[in-house]
């Protein structure tokens, strides 16, 4: 087995290509050892991993991040080695399908005047900027829609990203704004 590994534009985080499918539908995000526990044997295993705060599955990739302690160097061969053995045992990367995360969540909010505008932003998040997000090791969803606003939520590589806030300013409300004018800004949510 070759795993690949990416750097992205978040220094605390590195992105890993295990050369198949992760998750098949949805995303998976864990913050801490806690919610990975029984949720996922993999991100549970990669959260034993000193250094490790956070991890986050794609459809073909996973992506991992760190803390301030040990330099990238120290910590790939420990993760790689998990990931491989991880994969090797036949074991699946979550303990059931329930534990993922479809594309849209649950907790949106916008009016229903304005579903049209909505499903338009939906559409160029899904078509345009998630594929993108996703090449960087991360994620982006719509959570709601109000008075002008789009309120998306970033997970994987994209959460805490020092980039992050660019991207959304000058990126992803440009891009929104350009084909739905009503799109004034848009604005990060956990």
């Amino acid at each position: 087995m070759f795993i690949q590994t990416e750097a992205t534009p978040n220094p605390a985080t590195l992105k890993f290509l295990p050369g198949r499918v992760v998750l098949q539908d949805g995303t998976a995000d864990f913050r801490d050892a806690e919610a990975a526990g029984a949720a996922s044997p993999l991100a549970g295993r990669l959260f034993e991993v000193q250094g490790v705060t956070g991890v986050f599955f794609g459809y073909d990739f996973i992506t991992v991040t760190k803390d301030g302690g040990p330099d990238w160097q120290h910590l790939k061969p420990a993760i790689l080695g998990t990931i491989m053995e991880h994969f090797m045992s036949g074991q699946p990367v979550m303990a059931s399908a329930g534990n993922t995360v479809p594309a849209s969540e649950d907790g949106e909010f916008y009016d229903a005047a304005d579903e049209e505008i909505v499903s338009t932003i939906k559409e160029l998040l899904e078509t345009r900027v998630r594929p993108a997000v996703a090449q960087d090791g991360g994620d982006i969803t719509f959570r709601g829609y109000e008075k002008g606003t789009v309120f998306l939520h970033m997970k994987g590589a994209c959460a805490g990203c020092p980039s992050s806030t660019a991207t959304l300013k000058h990126g992803i409300q440009n891009l929104l704004h350009h084909f739905v004018p009503e799109v004034q800004q848009v604005e990060q949510i956990t």
